[in-house]
This record gives structure tokens, C-alpha cells and sequence, in this order.
């Protein structure tokens, strides 16, 4: 049987309940991208939270919270193959315990591993990248990731600019976290609670004030003029900086004087 839902991660755990009390899953698929087979036949599986919340305390008691954190790393991974791979961790894990994740080579466990790394190693490379003008009403920063990070970077931001109103654009998928930076100093919930994640679709960068342009002005010039043309690298500079990261990137963009747009 393969199991359809609804690309929310406690739709996933409810399939992965599914397959263990009710029928074994030959496969697990978002609905919107399903492709129908001849060989198997399949069924939607409506999410229930309280169903989810059981597999997520069976994956922590009977695995280990890393294993939980992991699956989660790769439930956000841009994989088309992500909850096959969970599944088969799982079904591993279950048996293993905690060992799990020392078999670094197996089938089941390296691909999980493999795709973790992407997406955490993405986050840190994101978490200094991540450029913010300010609008005048709020600090907006965009990107474009490869994985959808969003959410395992919304806590960084809050902590670090806690007394700011901001929002973070991943404009691949059209979301964003919104921040809103309220007496931070006196609240004493949790960071997450401050911040929200919406559809979004909006580009304020049209809108920056003539403050901001100029001093974008300022650090385009800079960085073009402070390089030393003898120990130009563009290799290494890849590697630091890919090139799909580069085009919001306020520094490698043509400077323009404010004056003159």
C-alpha cells in the first residue's frame, strides 16, 4: 500500500503509524505529487496530530533524539526520495535502538545522514550569507536555498535581533518568517513563540529608503575596491560563496548611486 499526505511532517508520522498498525507501506508520497502505478494501489492518509505525537515519542524513547532531529533535517530537504528514506530509517532504527546511527554505511542509514549534513551544513552557510536592508518599517532579508531552512533559522534571528521587526523571504517556495520584535525585553515565552511562518509573496526591496540605498551604495564600492587583484581567487570563492547564493547578495551586485536609479 502506499500512502499519500498532505506534506506536513505530522502527515508523514501519521503514515509512519499507519504502516506499522495498520498496513505496511510500500511507499510514502505527498498527495499533490503522487503519480499513480499499476502495481500498487494507494490511499490518502488524513493527518491526526495525536497519532503523530505518538511516533514522535516512540522516535525519541526507542531511538534517540538525534534520530528524531535527523528525520527532521530531511523532512525539510528539497529530496524527492526524503520519506522513503525516513521510512526505511525508521524501520532500521526501531530495530537497532540508538546504534542506528552508527551504521554509517548502510543503505538505510548513509542516504539519511548524507542529506542531513546538506541541509544543516545550508543553514550555517545561510545564518552568515543572509543579507537584511531595512525597509524603513522593518528589516526583510530573501534567499533562495536549495532546502527549506526557513524554519531551523527563525530562532538564530529572533535571539539575535530581538528588539527589531523582521521578516526572512525564502522567495523559492514563496514563504516567509515574520518577526515582530513586541517588548522582547519583558517577555519571558519561549523564542519560538515570536515568530510566525506565512505564505508570502512581496517584494519590499522595491521600497528601500534612500538610506539604505546609499549605504548599499557604500559597501558594493567597498568590496569591489578592497580586493587585491594578485591574490584574486575565484575558486576559493566559490566554494565560500556558491554562485546560487550570489544574486541576493547586496555586494556582488552592480553598484548604483542612489542619484542616478
Amino acid at each position: 500500500m502506499e500512502y499519500l499526505y498532505d506534506g506536513s511532517f505530522d502527515g508523514l508520522l501519521t503514515c509512519i503509524y499507519n504502516h506499522y498498525y495498520c498496513e505496511a507501506a510500500t511507499g510514502i508520497y505527498q498527495q499533490a505529487s503522487y503519480q499513480p502505478t499499476l502495481m500498487f494501489s494507494s490511499m490518502v492518509v488524513e493527518t491526526e496530530p495525536a497519532l503523530a505525537a505518538r511516533v514522535y515519542s516512540a522516535i525519541e524513547e526507542k531511538i534517540s533524539n538525534r534520530a528524531l532531529e535527523t528525520i527532521y533535517h530531511v523532512f525539510l530537504s528539497s529530496s524527492p526520495k526524503k520519506e522513503n528514506l525516513i521510512l526505511k530509517y525508521l524501520r532500521l532504527g526501531f530495530q537497532m535502538g540508538a546504534k542506528v546511527d552508527l551504521n554509517h554505511t548502510h543503505p538505510a542509514v548513509f542516504p539519511v545522514h548524507r542529506l542531513n549534513r546538506k541541509v544543516t551544513g545550508e543553514v550555517h552557510r545561510l545564518l552568515g550569507l543572509l543579507r537584511f536592508a531595512d525597509t524603513g518599517r522593518f528589516l526583510y532579508a530573501v534567499m533562495s536555498p536549495d532546502h527549506h531552512v526557513l524554519p531551523l533559522m527563525a530562532d538564530h534571528f529572533a535571539d539575535r535581533l530581538g528588539g527589531e521587526r523582521w521578516i526572512i523571504h525564502d522567495q523559492k517556495r514563496k514563504l516567509a518568517i515574520i518577526y515582530d520584535g513586541r517588548d522582547n525585553r519583558n517577555d519571558k515565552s519561549s523564542i519560538q513563540s515570536k515568530w510566525f511562518m506565512t505564505e508570502f509573496d512581496y517584494h519590499p526591496d522595491q521600497y528601500l529608503s534612500r538610506e539604505e540605498q546609499h549605504w548599499q551604495y557604500l559597501w558594493q564600492t567597498y568590496f569591489q575596491r578592497i580586493g587585491i587583484e594578485s591574490r584574486y581567487n575565484p575558486g576559493l570563492q566559490s566554494q565560500c560563496i556558491p554562485h546560487r547564493y550570489r544574486r541576493h547578495l547586496v555586494e556582488f551586485q552592480q553598484p548604483i548611486h542612489p542619484l542616478n536609479d
